[in-house]
This record gives structure tokens, sequence and C-alpha cells, in this order.
């Protein structure tokens, strides 16, 4: 159920009529509380616990069982580490079931079974999807179960069954506890398999060549065996490329892989790597975006087991695959990662739980590495992937600061200039010699803020006081909040009527650029329009952190401009996210021995800098570890933040029997009239915190309160 006091299986006859459909997994419709409500079949037992009567499943949807055991394990663990509910987890795990696409399906399957013979109709692809998979209890007997969507009496499919399903087992998951061991680096990758089996193919490591521990970590993957590694990869390096060599690794061990990637952009490079790697038809792509009707039927395909691989977006996090053997999640900091939906899991760690539950290998790779990430290194659960000092500097381009002494010396103005002496410098010797530049910008539009010229006060509108923006030279201001117009307007503290840029954005730096190099063609990569590629003769191309295209041999220059704008931000997370969008600009440009220059307006002295400067994430992540560690900061703590209506946060903060040594910090404002509180305890006491939070919301939800609240677990922001 999706509602937090009614979290728990529910056990249910199966009538004889329903006997073969009714196998776990399936979608099913069940009377609950008088109406007739969406499901899902966890178990099937010969007898049930419950001494009262039983009610019978009043329908099974379709035979189709796409909820698999594995699965169900994962969004039960999932559901508990976030305070949510499984219901909540589920919805997100299975997509909406399409019809069309199951009945498509099956008149293929029906199409194969009358070209094949007798003796091999048991193996079609329609019974294979039909039939309990090996790790399905037996089917005979009598429990099945419930699900309501939106609440009881609000179900509706076309929504997605968000409730939870019927099961024999009323305790809980009772297979998370049955998992491998997850704290194991080394565990035993299948048991089943025979001791003489015979070595499996030899794997090229490629470029993996590159990194001194990479060879061994794809020949572990080769055997079955579970690695599970940090990696930082090189400038330059085509991840897209390792990542199909370590799937293919997998593959070749006799196991299935997860790859879960940030945006359709990099889903289309790893489409791309992998297709010419094991070939077409090997894997399947997962992405809310293919639409409803492509989506579901990537899914079960995957589900039936016709493709070894899914990659995706964070849509993937929950795809079913047989014989899982590695997850692999590429640059985990980039905040699409994190569901914005109930229980708001993070696709690393829905990852990361999934490799313990079922001994799969992990890789959790990028240009940068996040606090998470060196917290698997300093604890032993993973070990790191990098490449040597001398491999680092023959691929790493050549970086400066603008604001270090030296610069400073022979340009007094670099300290304030948006573009000084030296960015402009490197911009036009690298078009000399016909080679590309990128800018990067952090904000996007023309001028996204602007102030009074006269006196620099900030301008605002009139009528709700958000921020003023000019959409272009000739433009009028208007609100980025209400989108109301302001041309008459005036500075409440001087009453100056002129503009000045206070933010400078995207299309304005490609305005300001191409005056300053006329006759040079200039792109422009960002919301309105990303590029995926541009030619490799000279060019500038202006893009926002993350819409960089790919230039052919690289760039000759990258400039990375506004650092202020990413380095002042009010987020615990800033240090960390402005280094992970300046290496993954600058690990476009060309190593230095070809040319490759790097130009970052900032500091040097600055932390960050210092990280670009000497290309070293993993330098940077233990340091901002251990200062989060000693202000008791997430990840070295675990956080939780309650938010809504001062009432409400306060009620279920009172219901709450939270763990011994938990801090409640607050409250601070959120967003409209509601507030929110911080609940921090140690990292040993997490499990304890989110089952006292979801105890809390059951109470609340019993009591059928008006107000809402919201519970996330490690959100992103604090602030």
């Amino acid at each position: 159920m999706p509602l937090p006091h009614l979290d728990r299986p529910f056990d249910y006859l199966v009538p004889a009529e329903l006997d073969a459909d009714a196998v776990p997994g399936v979608r099913v419709k069940v009377r609950f509380a008088g109406q007739l409500v969406d499901g899902w079949l966890l178990d099937r037992a010969d007898d049930s616990g419950h001494t009262g009567r039983l009610a019978y499943v009043e329908k099974v949807v379709s035979p189709e069982p796409v909820l698999a055991p594995e699965i169900a394990r994962l969004a039960r663990a999932v559901a508990d580490r976030y305070a949510g509910s499984l219901a909540d987890v589920l919805r997100l795990a299975v997509p909406p079931r399409h019809a069309r696409v199951e009945k498509d399906l099956r008149a293929q399957a029906a199409t194969v079974d009358a070209d094949t013979s007798a003796a091999d109709t048991a193996t079609t692809p329609d019974e294979v999807s039909t039939s309990p998979t090996p790790d399905t209890p037996p089917t005979h007997g009598v429990a099945a179960a419930p699900s309501p969507s939106a609440g009881v009496g609000a179900a509706s499919e076309a929504s997605g069954p968000t409730g939870v399903a019927a099961a024999s087992h009323p305790t809980g998951p009772a297979g998370v506890a049955a998992a491998p061991d997850p704290t194991r680096a080394g565990a035993a990758p299948d048991a089943s398999e025979p001791s003489g089996a015979p070595a499996p193919p030899a794997v090229d490591p490629r470029g993996w060549r590159d990194y001194p521990a990479g060879p061994a970590f794809l020949r572990a993957l080769a055997e079955g065996r579970p690695p599970r590694a940090v990696w930082s990869a090189l400038a330059g390096e085509d991840w897209a490329a390792r990542y199909a060599d370590a799937v293919a690794a997998t593959v070749a061990g006799g196991r299935g892989a997860v790859v879960v990637v940030a945006d359709a952009r990099d889903l289309d490079r790893l489409d791309a790597a992998l297709t010419g790697t094991l070939g077409p038809d090997r894997h399947v792509c997962l992405s809310a975006a293919l639409g409803p009707a492509r989506r579901y039927r990537a899914f079960l395909t995957a589900r039936r087991g016709a493709a070894p691989v899914v990659i995706g977006t964070r849509a993937a996090m929950f795809a079913p695959v047989d014989r899982l053997g590695l997850v692999a999640i590429w640059d985990d900091g980039d905040d699409l990662h994190a569901e914005p939906r109930a229980p708001y899991p993070h696709a690393r760690d829905v990852l990361l739980t999934r490799a313990q539950l079922a001994g799969a290998a992990a890789l959790v790779g990028g240009y940068t590495r996040t606090a998470e990430a060196q917290l698997l290194v300093e604890t032993g659960w993973a070990r790191e992937v990098v490449a040597d000092r001398a491999t680092l500097r023959a691929r790493t381009p050549s970086i400066a600061p603008t604001g270090d002494d030296p610069q400073l010396a022979r340009d007094p103005g670099a300290a304030t200039a948006r573009l000084p002496s030296l960015a402009w410098t490197t911009a036009r010797d690298t078009l000399r010699v016909d080679a590309p530049v990128l800018v990067q910008v952090p904000r996007r539009g023309y001028l996204p803020s602007i102030s009074c010229a006269d006196c620099r006060t900030p301008a605002r509108c009139p009528h709700c006081a958000g921020p003023l923006a000019l959409p272009s030279a000739e433009g009028i201001p208007a609100c980025r909040w209400c989108g109301r117009v302001a041309a008459a307007y005036a500075c409440p503290e001087c009453g100056g009527r002129r503009l000045r840029a206070a933010v400078t954005g995207a299309r304005r730096t490609a305005e300001e650029l191409g005056r300053a190099f006329p006759g040079v063609p200039v792109r422009t990569s960002g919301r309105e329009e990303v590029l995926a590629s541009v030619p490799g003769g000279a060019g500038l191309v202006i893009a926002t952190p993350g819409a960089e295209p790919l230039a052919e041999g690289g760039y000759g220059a990258v400039l990375l401009l506004d650092s202020w704008a990413l380095l002042t931000r009010a987020d615990l997370r800033a240090g960390e996210e402005t280094l992970r969008r300046w290496l993954s600009a600058a690990a476009l440009a060309r190593p230095a021995s070809a040319g490759g220059r790097v130009v970052v307006v900032a500091d040097g002295a600055l932390a960050p800098v210092q990280a670009l400067l000497r290309w070293d994430p993993a330098w940077f992540a233990a340091r901002e570890l251990a200062e989060r560690r000693e202000l008791g900061f997430p990840p070295a703590t675990k956080m939780a933040s309650v938010t809504g209506p001062a009432v409400a946060v306060a009620d279920l903060l009172a219901e709450a029997r939270l763990p011994d040594g938990a801090e409640v910090l607050g409250p601070v404002p959120a967003d409209g009239d509601r507030e929110r509180m911080l609940v921090r305890v140690p990292r040993a006491r997490a499990a304890a915190l989110a089952e006292a939070l979801h105890t809390a919301a059951g109470v609340r939800s019993a009591r059928k309160a008006a107000d809402p609240v919201r519970l996330q677990v490690d959100p992103l922001s604090l602030f």
C-alpha cells in the first residue's frame, strides 16, 4: 500500500481458475477496504499465517511476471533505506503496463512457436516470459496480494501500480537476509557453477592498460568475480568505450550488466560504444524519454532475458537482468541521478545496494570523484582505479589560472575582468592554428541577472520581487519568476533607469566573442539546443555546463569563465560540483603535447583550482570528505530532512522515536510557508533513523493527518 501505515504485504487466496497465471511478479487486482485496487503478487505459499478470513484475488491483469524476485527484494531494501514505502519504489522500478506491447510480443512469440519443433516449444520467449524464473518459489498454494495506486480506491494502471503486493511473508523482506554477503569484496561468483568449468575467454583490456589496476579489474569481471572499483578517468578518455570493455568482460564471464548514465547524450554515446563492442541486439536502452510503448518493450526484453545488458538513465537502475554480474554508473555527482519522486533515491546508492544484494561487481566512474565515492575507497568497500602520474602528465592539457600572482603582475585587471588577457590571447593563438575553442559559461540566456547601472542594486520585479533579466540586446526587462515585463523599470534606491549586466549568459558571451574575433564561426550549446559534436577547425563554442559538444581531434583551448558563479553558491557541494564541471570540460581538450590549453578564470590558491591544475580529483575528494567528517555533514554522517508546514513537522518529530545520539537541527525556511528540520545521526544508526521516521509517518497516516510532510534521507541540498 502507498500509505506508510499499510506498508506491508497482505495475504489473499488464489482461485483455481487463476492458478496457472498467478505466478510471483504478475500484476493483480484485489479487493481492499471494499474497493478493487491494483497490486503485485509477491509470493505463493501453501499456507498463510493469517488466522482470519482471506479474500480471493479478483483478477490477474497480465500473465507477464514483470516484477523479478531480485527487484522485489531490492525495492524493499531501497524503501527501508530512504524511509519510504515499497509501493512508491515499485512505481519507480516497473514502468506502467502497455497492453499493445504485450500483445505484439506474444504474437511474435507465437510466430516463433509455429516455426520450431515441439521439442523446442518449452523454451520459446513466450513461455520464458510467463514461467517462474529459477529464483521464484513454487507457485502452488494459496497466498497472493494487493496494492492500490494513489490510495485505497484510487488505483490507476495508467499511472503505474504504486501499491504493494501480496506475499506469504508478512514480516517484510525476508529475501534480503538471504542475499550474498555484501561485505566480502572477493565473494565467490556463483556456487551453482561447476568447479571444472572452462576458463572464460580472454578480454583485451585496451584503454584500461593506462590504469595499473585496470586489466586486473577486467580479468576479475571475465572470471565472474565481483570486483568493486572507483575509477578516475584521464583527460581525453573515451569513457563510453571503457565501460563497453567492462560490460563485454562481464558478458564473456556469462553474466549481465546494468549501466546508468545521467542524460540522453551520454546514453547515445554508450549505446554506440556497446553496439560496436558487443554487436547489435545485445543490449537494450531504458529511459523515460523513450515514451510508454518503447520503454515498456525494452523493459520486457530485459525481463525475458533476451538481452544480457541494460543501459539507461536513472530509470534503468531497477532494470531486471538475469545473472547480474556488474552495476556501473558514470558521473555519479550529476544531480540528474537523484530521483525527484518519493522516496527520492539516488541511482548510485540503489546500484550499490543492488551490488550488495546480488553479489555483483560495481564500477563508479567519472572525471571527478564525489565524497561518497571517496568514502567507498576509504572504508575498503571499493578500490580506486587511477593512472600513474607519468601517464597523467602525458594525457593532461596545460592548465593555468588567471588569478595567481604572476598573472596579476602582468595583467592587474585579471582579478576583475571577465575575459582576462591570458584567456583572450589563448583563444586568439588557438584560432590562429585552426583549432576550436570551448568557452564554458555557468549561466544560460543573454543577461539572466541585471542591476541598476548607477548604484548596482539588483533589479527586481515590482510585482513579485523576482530577478529581472534581459532576453536579448534589444529586449525588454522581464521577471524570471512571474514573466511580467518591466518596460518602465526605475531603481527603487536611486531612481535610475539605466541597467547593466550583473550576470552574463551564454548568448551574450557568444555575442561579445563574435565581435572580438570577427569571421570566426560561433556556436552555442545549451538548453535550447545541445550540440553533440563540432568540426575540428577554427571556431568558438559557447556552452553551459553539461552541454559541451565533442570536437573532432579535441579542443585546442578551453576557457572556464565566471568561476565565482559556481564557487559562491550556498551549497554543501559547491566546490565538488564546480570541480566536476571544470574537469568535464577540460577533459575535452587536447593533451599539452598537442597544444591543448585550459584557462580557468579563478584564483589559483583555491582548493578546486588546485585540484584542476594537478588533475587530482582524488586529493580534493579526500579533503572534502575530511572536512565534512569534521563538521558532521554527509556522507560522513547520515542526515534526513523533514519538510512541511511547521505544525506538521513538529508533529512528526514528536511521534518519531529517534535513535540515541540523533541531533535535530533547524528549523530553516523552505519554499512557500513551509519549513525544514534536519535530523543527523552517525552512519551506524542510519537504518534506525529511517525506520523511526517511517514509523512516525505511519502514525500520522493512520490518523489521516491533513498536512503532508516530505521525508528525504541523504538529500542533495541541505540549505
